[in-house]
């Protein structure tokens, strides 16, 4: 099989589940680049995630689950700006034509149910499979969720309970990313600003989401998955919840403690300040 066929076949895919055009997407794959036209009164949202084969995954996770988690962490981005997603680019790399097939049977199963356009992107043969996967979103103008909007007094919520990515991985099995879509796009209406998603660690957002507002945060509960130790509730990374304050009552999320005024930039924890032990590409792993 070669690139042209391989591509004709990922084409027929999309249009025989209507993701080839829609979503301002005049026309995708075929055409040097793709034409899209924005909905009026619209802010549009990008972000982009890139996945490394001994980085990211192993040679032994399946591709499917490679293809939905690539999908997946772009989406939670954009359910943490309060979005809608639209389409994705995609940039992958393998020289294994079945193994590329099984990444775009995960990946186009979610983008199925969540209605994203597959745009077009690049294909490149290479040994150790990776991709990078762009996705834009769009939210009503000026009512994206913000990182730098926590205030003093201020509840921190999260959306779900922690630790089962970290819990999973521990236990060598693979637990496949939710993005919270509906959630974020609820939050503005219910007074919310700030909110950022759960990737890396609740000890390094959190701290990232204060530094980014000019505050502090204060943990009173850490509320953990079934089995989950308190390390990998506050240090795990990969749940993929969304973190985010409010002054007023959320029902549909957990209440973890409180935003304050002094010490800006820090986290504290059982009153003594919480080391950021999540994950940081450009750091050792610290136990």
């Amino acid at each position: 099989m070669d690139e042209a066929e391989l591509i004709a076949r990922i084409e027929r895919t999309l249009v025989r589940r209507g993701l080839a055009t829609g979503n301002g997407i005049l026309t995708g794959i075929g055409d040097d680049c793709a034409v899209f036209r924005p909905r009026s009164g619209d802010d549009l949202l990008f972000t982009t995630d890139q996945m490394h084969q001994d980085r990211h995954f192993t040679a032994a996770t399946p591709a499917r689950h490679v293809g939905h988690t690539a999908l997946a962490r772009s989406l939670s981005d954009i359910a943490a700006m309060g979005g809608r997603p639209l389409f994705a680019i995609v940039a992958l790399a393998s020289d294994d034509p079945a193994w590329i097939d099984q990444f775009y049977a995960g990946f186009l199963a979610l983008a199925e149910k969540h209605r994203v356009i597959l745009a077009g992107g690049d294909l490149s043969s290479t040994p150790t499979p990776s991709c990078d996967v762009m996705v834009c979103g769009a939210v009503p103008r000026g009512q994206a969720l913000l990182r730098s909007k926590a205030k003093p007094g201020d509840t921190i919520y999260v959306s779900g309970l922690l630790g089962a990515a970290a819990l999973a991985l521990e236990r060598g099995r693979t637990r496949l990313p939710v993005p919270q879509l509906a959630l974020g796009r609820m939050l503005y209406a219910q007074g919310v600003r700030c909110a950022m998603d759960l990737s890396d660690g609740l000890s390094i957002d959190l701290r990232r989401l204060c530094a980014a507002s000019g505050v502090s945060a204060h943990l009173e509960a850490v509320p953990r998955a079934r089995g989950a130790s308190l390390h990998q509730a506050l240090h795990g990374g990969e749940d993929y919840a969304l973190l985010f304050t409010s002054r007023k009552p959320i029902p549909q999320a957990l209440s973890i403690g409180r935003i304050a005024k002094a010490n800006p930039g820090e986290v504290f924890f059982e009153g003594k300040p919480l080391p950021s032990l999540g994950w940081d590409h450009y750091h050792e792993p610290r136990s």
